[in-house]
């Protein structure tokens, strides 16, 4: 039985980090698209 939890705790680990990385690769073309939108005003404004 405690083999049957390690697995399942094994996997949701794996599933954690899955979604963790998913996570940060969300955040960085989040803040991509923020930092080109500063740059686009940036230009409007000083234009």
């Amino acid at each position: 039985m405690s083999e049957n939890l390690n697995s399942n705790n094994i996997e949701n680990d794996e599933f954690n980090l899955n979604n963790e990385d998913s996570d940060y690769k969300d955040l960085i073309i989040r803040l991509k698209k923020i930092k080109t939108t500063i740059a686009l005003l940036k230009k409007t404004i000083f234009k």
